[in-house]
C-alpha cells in the first residue's frame, strides 16, 4: 500500500497519509475480550488493517496466536513495547483527524492518551530504562523528533531542521538516538546535541533499528534499486545487505536477544511480517493475510 521505502514515504507524507487512513472514532475504547499471554512468553506486535481499519495485533514469535489488542473505529498504528514488557505505546487518530501518542497495558487494557496536539504526533519508541518516549511530531510545521516522560509530561524537541526528521531508535545504553533525516541515517546524543550522519550512500537509507547489544544498527535502503534490509556497525562501518529480493523489504526490528530480525516484505504482493536470523538466513513468513501487516516489535520475556 506504500511505496517501496515505506518508512520514508510514511513520514515525509504524513499529513496526507493520516488524512486518508484516519477514521474518526469513539473515545478510548479497548478490546472487548483482551487476552493476556502466560508468563514466560515473547510476542511480536504489529499493526494491520485486516478488520477494515488499522488495529494493533500481537502474535507468538512463530506467527501463531494472532489477536487484536485494540478495537476502535479509528486508526491504531506503530506499536512499541516498553522495556519491562508491561506496556505498549502506539499512535491513534481516535480523538480526531490527527495522530496522538497513546499507551496501553500489554494485554490491550488501560488505553491512555499521552499527547494532545492539533498536529500529528506519532512513531513512539521507549528509552531503554522506560522513563522516556521519543516520538515524531509535525507541530512545528515539519516532522521533528521530540522526547517526553513516559507519562506524557516534559515534551521537548530534540531536532530543529528545515527537512523532516523521523524514525528515532535509542542506543541500548540510552545515550544516543539514531534517526532518519534527509535521505540518511543520523545519530545524536539523547539530548539532541551532536547530530551527524552515520554514512552516505547512493540511495535512500531509513528505518534504523539499534541492536540490543549496541554494536549494530539494522536499516532499510534502496541503494540497490529496491528496498532491502542492511546491517552495519554502530559507527556506520561494515554495511552488509541481509535481504535480497525483487520486492521491498523494510522496517527491521531486532529480537531482544539480538539473534533475529523481524521485518516487513511485499514479496507476496502485500505487506507481511517476516523473521530471519540476524545474518539474513532462514527467512520465514509469520503473517499471511490479504490486508497489510506492518511495523513489528518484539516484547521482552514476559
Amino acid at each position: 500500500m506504500f511505496a517501496s521505502w515505506t518508512g520514508y514515504v510514511r513520514l515525509a507524507g504524513r499529513a496526507a497519509t493520516v488524512g486518508v487512513l484516519a477514521l474518526v472514532g469513539a473515545g478510548c475504547g479497548k478490546d472487548d475480550n483482551p487476552t493476556q499471554p502466560p508468563p514466560g512468553k515473547i510476542e511480536i506486535t504489529f499493526y494491520t488493517n485486516r478488520d477494515g481499519n488499522f488495529e494493533i495485533y500481537a502474535m507468538n514469535t512463530d506467527g501463531t496466536g494472532q489477536r487484536n489488542l485494540t478495537n476502535n473505529a479509528a486508526s491504531d498504528q506503530i506499536p512499541a513495547w516498553s522495556p519491562d514488557g508491561n506496556r505498549i505505546a502506539f499512535e491513534s487518530t481516535r480523538d480526531g483527524s490527527t495522530s496522538e501518542i497513546y499507551v496501553m497495558n500489554g494485554d490491550g487494557t488501560g488505553q491512555t492518551r499521552l499527547t494532545n496536539n492539533s498536529a500529528d504526533d506519532y512513531g513512539p519508541v521507549w528509552s531503554p530504562n522506560g522513563s522516556k518516549i521519543a516520538f515524531v511530531s509535525f507541530r512545528d510545521g515539519n516532522d521533528e523528533i521530540y522526547v517526553m516522560n513516559a507519562d506524557g509530561t516534559g515534551q521537548t524537541r530534540l531536532t530543529n531542521n528545515s527537512t523532516y526528521d523521523s524514525a528515532p531508535t535509542w542506543s541500548p545504553d540510552g545515550s544516543k538516538i539514531a534517526f532518519h533525516t534527509s535521505s540518511r541515517v543520523y545519530v545524536m546524543n539523547a539530548d539532541g546535541t551532536g547530530q551527524a550522519p552515520l554514512m552516505t550512500s547512493s540511495g535512500e537509507d531509513f528505518d534504523p533499528a539499534w541492536s540490543p547489544d549496541g554494536s549494530k544498527i539494522a536499516f532499510g535502503s534502496n541503494r540497490d534499486g529496491n528496498s532491502e534490509i542492511y546491517v552495519m556497525n554502530a559507527d556506520g562501518t561494515g554495511q552488509t545487505r541481509v535481504t535480497n529480493n525483487s520486492a521491498s523489504d523494510y522496517e527491521p526490528a531486532w529480537s531482544r536477544d539480538g539473534s533475529k530480525i523481524a521485518f516487513v516484505s511485499q514479496r507476496d504482493g502485500n505487506e507481511e511480517i517476516y523473521v530471519m536470523n540476524a545474518n539474513g538466513s532462514s527467512q520465514m513468513r509469520l503473517t499471511n493475510n490479504p490486508a497489510s501487516d506492518a511495523e513489528p516489535d518484539w516484547s521482552p520475556l514476559r
